[in-house]
């Protein structure tokens, strides 16, 4: 990757994460990520450009709204400054494959706010997951065409995996779970293995953390969702998943 090309990539990462932050709040209250333009949560004043600047306004501002001054959270910034790390890491790593470099820089894209909300409301919305499903075979027709079978087979696999078990335990995982899976399959491919292998695997992990926390009891009422551990497995697949897919088969 050139180096000019560095700041476009970080530029880019903290404009498009401070418009995440939007999507993350106002999708699971249904409301238009377009209008009203942005304003403070707490008391409703829209915010000027000076106070809108990608993690140097909050900075700027000491955490607080300059109308009312009450307390901006902390992950706002973060969102935004997320989002640029993990653009300009994509641009490093697969500049040379424009196709991964497209499909990653979608998915990660897609990836924050969803893990956002599920966080905040334990929901995947289908108006992230549908767009992003439907964005994942044209942006291959464009880069790579070949790679279309593979994406399907992985989608579907990836799909059907987690589908049974959402269907026989209710209360588990959630369809926008099964959902989610399929998504990683359509820009991962083959490499949606290893993302699962790390959700399931780092969702475990937690859990067991949880348990010994809080015993068995009061463990296994608490509520995890699973959007963030499969997002999480998505950044490692992005990044690591063909060496580590390529090294397991070497294996045998």
């Amino acid at each position: 990757m050139p180096a000019t090309a560095v700041p476009i990539f970080a530029f880019l990462g903290l404009a498009i994460g401070s418009f995440l932050n939007v999507v993350a709040w106002r999708v699971p209250r249904g409301e238009s990520v377009v209008t009203p333009g942005s304003r403070c949560p707490a008391c409703g004043v829209p915010l000027k450009f000076r106070d809108n600047i990608p993690v140097l306004s909050w900075l700027l501002l000491g955490r607080r709204c300059r109308s009312c001054r009450a307390r901006i959270s902390a992950r706002y910034p973060l969102i935004e400054a997320a989002t640029a790390a993990l653009y300009v890491a994509a641009g490093i790593a697969l500049w040379e494959d424009w196709r991964e470099l497209a499909l990653s820089v979608v998915l990660i894209t897609f990836l924050i706010p969803i893990t956002a909300i599920d966080l905040d409301v334990k929901r995947i919305p289908n108006a992230l997951t549908a767009p992003a499903a439907l964005l994942a075979v044209p942006i291959a027709a464009v880069t790579g065409p070949s790679f279309i079978p593979e994406q399907l087979i992985a989608g579907a696999a990836a799909t059907l995996f987690f589908l049974l078990p959402a269907l026989i335990a209710k209360k588990g995982m959630g369809m926008g779970d099964v959902k989610l899976a399929g998504v990683l399959g359509l820009y991962l491919g083959a490499p949606v293995a290893v993302a699962i292998m790390v959700a399931l695997a780092s969702g475990v992990l937690i859990s067991a953390v949880i348990v010994m926390r809080t015993g068995v009891t009061a463990g296994r009422k608490t509520a995890i969702p699973f959007g963030p551990f499969l997002a999480l497995g998505a950044v490692v697949s992005i990044f690591a998943g063909t060496a580590i897919l390529d090294a397991y088969l070497g294996s045998f």
